[in-house]
């Protein structure tokens, strides 16, 4: 069996945000899966998805202090500038995490650790609505 979605996440400003409710919401048909896989891709340049604590807020907001030391703003070797000074870092950080998560199906739940959760990297002051393509494959 095979599905695929497209999910529409809500406008978030820049930072960790975490995602795991808004996903599960839009994949009720998640429980019919005994055994699968859940690929998530973000269909976007400047964000970013990952997989991390899900308990404590704090992780999120040091997560973003921390790279935004080793990303900065407004280097002076940057020439793709063309949409602001958090532009071209967005870019750069969305390919450090990656866009793509593919997360093992056990018994109609995403099979993710106790303490782990899903999210959402936004790295533009104001990115605006994230598409994510999800595909469900599994029996």
């Amino acid at each position: 069996m095979w599905q695929q979605k497209n999910i529409r996440l809500k406008a978030r400003n820049r930072g960790f945000h975490l995602i795991t409710d808004e996903i599960l919401d839009a994949l009720p048909e998640l429980s019919s899966i005994n055994i699968g896989l859940c690929h998530l891709f973000l269909q976007h340049t400047s964000a970013s998805l990952t997989i991390n604590e899900n308990a404590d807020p704090t992780v999120r907001s040091d997560m973003e202090s921390h790279l935004n030391k080793i990303v900065p703003e407004n280097a002076p070797y940057y020439q793709h500038t063309y949409e602001g000074p958090d532009d071209m870092p967005a870019h750069i950080k969305s390919c450090l995490f990656g866009v793509s998560l593919a997360i093992p199906i056990s018994k109609g739940r995403l099979a993710l650790g106790t303490w782990q959760g899903i999210y959402l990297g936004e790295h533009r002051d104001h990115g605006g609505q994230r598409n994510v393509q999800v595909t469900l494959q599994g029996e």
